[in-house]
């Protein structure tokens, strides 16, 4: 007799119930009932617009304090706004593809619209997501309302009314961004205007209100006018350290100079300003910025900023004056360098005929009678220190300074030879720098 033989499959210890899965027609049927009650309930929503937008008005100034202000100063104008959004919104619940280019041009309208009007980008974001807390609701109402036992099938659409609100959060938050950042480049190329204006002394009357908020400064004050050359970011960096701590100074950049429109607030008596904030150091309190190859000229002070072209003239002649190898200049402390810079005709003129003589001599004669005859002046006519700074006894400079006035005909014991003869070394330096 044969043995039955049964498959291992075959044998089982129960039933195990196993969950099936919507068929793709009951799935169908759900998705149509669904969206068959979404669409009556928004259709309703449509017909009470008005109200639902007074809803969303209400909750807006009772939750969220930047919609209030605008509330109070343009009631009309936000309800209006509050209404499109809306109706934008229950029309793409009723006509998803129609719909949804007009509902997204209103959302990016509203995002770029704000972004201009200054409002924060959270209240924005805020009151989109009440307002589709507040569509949401409004179904539910209205359905359980009309027909209580659809309610359950308003959970099939959840999602999509949902991603629906996220979506036009994320459009409106690009277009808040890309307006601000348009509306910030805006707003720097007019103060670079604004300060062009200023410190090239074109700048009319009629601007400088507006110059003074866009550069943060006050319209009437003492100002004085940084001038900075060199390789960069060494001279950004001489820039900032030339300046006090805490100066008020708004810098305009430039291809070979960068030049900073500075509040001086040194001269009030005790340091302030006109607003109460302590004012930063005078140009002549101005720490000194050593830095390789960065040469910085600091001009005396203006009154207003009606007079920073002036200022600026006065910074780029102390640059001038500063040594090409670098360093810094104050106009106040080179004054009489400064009037030669300021007319280098006259200045050479001068040096030729004060030191015509000295000047034909072989190089290395005249450049020791010409080391010695400066340095004596900077040792204030002291022959021992002079002779000391030059390593020689000072019988030598003696002999080397009566010799200059042989050469140039002029005695130094005479103040008005001595003015001549160290205007002409002054020009002499700043003409061949």
């Amino acid at each position: 007799m044969q043995h039955a033989v049964r498959s291992r499959a075959a044998i089982r210890t129960g039933l195990t119930p196993v969950p099936r899965p919507r068929t793709p027609s009951v799935a169908s049927l759900m998705d149509a009932d669904a969206l068959r009650v979404l669409h009556r309930a928004a259709r309703a929503l449509l017909d009470d617009l008005p109200d639902l937008t007074d809803r969303l008005v209400a909750l807006l100034r009772e939750q969220e304090p930047a919609y209030r202000t605008a509330l109070t100063k343009d009631p009309t104008a936000t309800w209006q706004e509050a209404h499109r959004s809306l109706r934008h919104s229950v029309t793409s619940l009723l006509d998803p593809r129609g719909a949804r280019d007009a509902a997204r041009r209103c959302s990016w309208r509203i995002g770029a619209a704000r972004a201009e009007q200054g409002l924060p980008l959270d209240a924005l974001l805020h009151a989109f997501r009440l307002g589709g807390s507040l569509v949401w609701q409004r179904l539910v109402e209205e359905t359980s309302r009309t027909a209580p036992e659809d309610v359950r099938l308003l959970v099939h659409v959840a999602a999509d009314v949902w991603n629906f609100v996220d979506e036009h959060c994320t459009l409106v938050a690009d277009a808040y961004r890309q307006t601000e950042w348009q509306l910030g480049r805006r707003r720097e190329n007019r103060a670079r205007l604004l300060a062009a204006g200023l410190l090239d002394g074109t700048s009319r009357i009629a601007d400088l209100p507006e110059a003074a908020q866009a550069l943060g400064l006050p319209e009437y004050g003492r100002y004085y006018v940084v001038a900075v050359t060199g390789a960069l970011p060494a001279r950004s960096d001489a820039a900032r350290a030339v300046l006090s701590p805490g100066a008020r100074v708004h810098w305009h950049a430039g291809t070979d100079v960068d030049y900073g429109i500075v509040l001086d607030g040194a001269d009030g008596a005790d340091g302030a300003d006109d607003d109460g904030l302590p004012g930063p150091a005078g140009p002549e309190d101005a720490p000194d910025a050593p830095v390789a190859g960065v040469r910085i000229g600091i001009g005396s002070a203006v009154d207003g900023l009606a007079s920073v072209g002036d200022a600026r003239r006065r910074a780029d002649t102390a640059l001038e004056i500063c040594p090409r190898t670098g360093g810094t200049v104050r106009l106040a402390d080179h004054l009489p360098a400064a009037l030669v810079a300021s007319s280098p005709e006259l200045g050479g003129a001068l040096a030729e005929r004060v030191l015509g003589p000295l000047l034909r001599l072989e190089a290395a004669d005249r450049e020791v009678l010409l080391d010695t005859l400066t340095t004596w002046l900077d040792c204030d006519g002291s022959a021992q220190r002079a002779g000391e700074r030059l390593y020689c006894h000072r019988n030598t400079v003696l002999n080397r300074l009566r010799r200059c006035e042989q050469l140039t005909g002029r005695s130094l014991a005479r103040p008005a030879d001595l003015v001549e003869i160290s205007l002409a070394l002054t020009a002499r330096r700043v003409l061949r720098d």
